[in-house]
C-alpha cells in the first residue's frame, strides 16, 4: 500500500498509523523492530507513526479513540484497516474522491472480499462469501441508503463528527459492571447518522481484501465474540432519535445469533415429535413438507444463488473463476461445506448464549491468522458435543422413521460429521490440492493482481 500511495504521488497526502495494541513484551519488541525499518525505508516519502498501548481499554473501538483523542484533530479522513486488511492504493483514492464530493458522508465502506489462501477451510468458506457478499450488499445498499453498513475496517471515516457524535455509550452486563461494546461497527455507524451524516457503501469489488480465518474453531472464536456483541445491542434498542432503518438493523444484527437457538429447538422438537409419533404421515403432509424445506434452503441460499447466475451467464466472469464447469464443480464442494457448518454454528450460538446467560465471561480474545492443522484430540474436545447431538438425532430418526432421516440430515448433518470437517479443513495437503486443481480459486488467484504479486 506504502508503494501504491507514493508511486502515484499521493504520499504527501497521507499519515500511516500504526496502532496496536499487543500485551505481550516479545510481540512488541518485535513489532517496534519491524516498525523502525518501515519508517527506515519509507519516511522520506510518507509519514509513518507507531504506537502501541499500555492499557487495552475498549479493545478495538478504544485503540480508534485514542488516536482520534492524540492525533484526530490533525486529519480530515481516517482510513481504518485492520491487521489482516489490505487495499490498493487506486481503491483508497476512491474512497477519499468520493468522501471529498460530499461533505455530508460521514462514513464511506468499501466492498470487502477475501484474499486468495493456501487454507482449505478458507478457501471454502469465502468462495460462497464471494459469490454472496456482492448480491447481498447491493441489496442492503438499496434499502438501507444513507444508514448504510460499517464494518469497522476497509472504511473511511469523516473524522470531526466522528470525534464529536460516535463516542460508544457503556453498557452493564448481568452483574451491573459497565462493559465495552464489542460490535463497535454498527454503533458508530448509526451515531453517525443520528448526527445528521450520511453512512453509505461503496458495493462494487474494488481491490479491498482482507484475510478470513485458517480454520473452523478460529473462526468460531471470531464468530462467537461478535455473537456477544450482538446480543449487546438489546441495551441500545431504546437509544434517542434514530432512524427507523437503524432500529431495525440493530433488531435484525441481534436476530441473527437469535436464529440459532431457534433453529437448534426446532430441530430438535422436530426430531422428538416424529420419533413418538406412529406414522410419518399422520403427524406432517411429506409434500408440503418438502415444499418448506426448498424454500428455506433457496432463502439460505439466495445471494449465493444470484452471485452463482451472475457468473455462470457472463462468459467473461465464469472465465475470471476458471471456466464454468471449474466454477460449478467448486460451487458444489461449497454449498455441502455450508450445509454442514450451519449446523454447527448454530450450536455453537446457543451454546454460547446459555453460557453468557449463565454469567460466563466471553471478551476479545485474539485469533490465531497462520495456517495450521488442527488434531483430532483438539477437534473432539471442541466439537464432542455438536457429535453427540448428531449421533442421537439420527439414531432417533434411523430406528422411528428412516424415511425422514434424508430431510434431517439437511438441517443437522454437519453435527454428526463436526470433528471430521474441522480435522480434514485444516490439513496443509488438502489446501494444496485445492490449489493444484484450482477448486475454490478466487479471480486474484487465477489472475493476480500487481498489488498481490510478492
Amino acid at each position: 500500500m506504502l508503494d501504491g500511495l507514493v508511486r502515484n504521488q499521493l504520499g504527501a497526502f497521507f499519515h500511516i498509523y500504526i496502532l496496536s495494541d499487543t500485551n505481550e513484551v516479545r510481540i512488541a519488541a518485535e513489532e517496534k523492530r519491524c516498525f523502525e525499518a518501515l519508517r527506515t525505508n519509507w519516511s522520506q516519502h510518507i509519514p509513518i507513526t507507531y504506537r502501541c498501548r499500555t492499557n487495552n481499554a475498549g479493545y478495538k473501538a478504544g485503540n480508534i479513540a485514542d488516536f482520534c483523542q492524540r492525533w484526530g484533530k490533525n486529519h480530515d479522513f481516517a482510513l481504518v484497516l485492520d491487521a489482516d486488511s489490505f487495499m490498493a492504493s487506486h481503491a483508497i483514492a476512491r474512497l477519499v474522491r468520493m468522501m471529498q464530493a460530499n461533505s455530508h458522508l460521514g462514513i464511506l465502506q468499501g466492498l470487502v472480499i477475501g484474499l486468495p489462501s493456501s487454507s482449505a477451510f478458507t478457501r471454502l468458506f469465502q468462495y460462497g462469501m464471494r459469490l454472496g457478499m456482492r448480491s447481498y450488499t447491493m441489496g442492503s445498499a438499496w434499502w438501507q441508503a444513507d444508514c448504510g453498513p460499517y464494518w469497522g475496517h476497509n472504511a473511511l471515516i469523516r473524522l470531526a463528527p466522528f470525534i464529536a457524535h460516535c463516542e460508544l455509550p457503556m453498557i452493564k452486563n448481568s452483574s451491573g459492571t459497565p462493559k465495552p461494546i464489542l460490535s463497535h461497527d454498527l454503533i458508530e455507524a448509526i451515531l453517525m447518522r443520528r448526527a445528521g451524516y450520511e453512512v453509505r457503501i461503496y458495493p462494487n469489488e474494488d481491490d479491498s481484501w482482507e484475510e478470513n480465518p485458517p480454520t473452523l474453531p478460529e473462526y468460531i472464536r471470531r464468530d462467537l465474540r461478535w455473537c456477544e456483541g450482538n446480543l449487546q445491542y438489546t441495551q441500545l434498542l431504546t437509544l434517542p432519535n434514530l432512524r427507523p432503518v437503524n432500529r431495525i438493523q440493530l433488531i435484525l444484527a441481534i436476530g441473527m445469533f437469535l436464529g440459532s437457538p431457534a433453529w437448534i429447538a426446532l430441530i430438535l422438537i422436530c426430531t422428538v415429535a416424529i420419533g413418538i409419533s406412529t406414522s410419518l404421515s399422520s403427524l406432517v403432509n411429506l409434500e408440503s413438507l418438502l415444499a418448506l424445506l426448498m424454500v428455506a434452503l433457496v432463502m439460505w441460499y439466495l445471494p449465493k444463488i444470484a452471485g452463482a447466475l451472475d457468473v455462470l451467464l457472463r462468459t467473461a466472469e465464469s472465465k475470471r473463476f476458471g471456466g464454468r464447469w471449474r466454477f460449478s464443480l467448486s460451487l458444489l464442494l461449497e454449498m455441502l461445506f455450508s450445509l454442514m457448518m450451519t449446523p454447527i454454528t448454530w450450536l455453537n450460538h446457543m451454546m454460547f448464549i446459555a453460557n453468557l446467560a449463565l454469567g460466563k465471561r466471553g471478551g476479545w480474545s485474539a485469533q490465531t491468522r497462520d495456517d495450521h492443522s488442527v488434531s483430532v484430540a483438539h477437534a473432539f474436545r471442541q466439537f464432542w458435543p455438536h457429535t453427540t447431538l448428531g449421533i442421537t438425532l439420527t439414531v432417533t430418526l434411523y430406528f422411528t422413521h428412516p424415511e425422514a432421516l434424508p430431510y434431517g440430515l439437511l438441517f443437522f448433518g454437519g453435527l454428526l460429521l463436526s470433528i471430521p470437517l474441522v480435522v480434514l479443513t485444516s490439513q496443509a495437503w488438502l489446501g494444496r490440492f485445492m490449489i493444484r486443481n484450482r477448486l475454490l480459486s478466487l479471480p486474484e488467484e487465477i489472475n493476480t493482481p500487481p498489488e498481490l504479486l510478492p
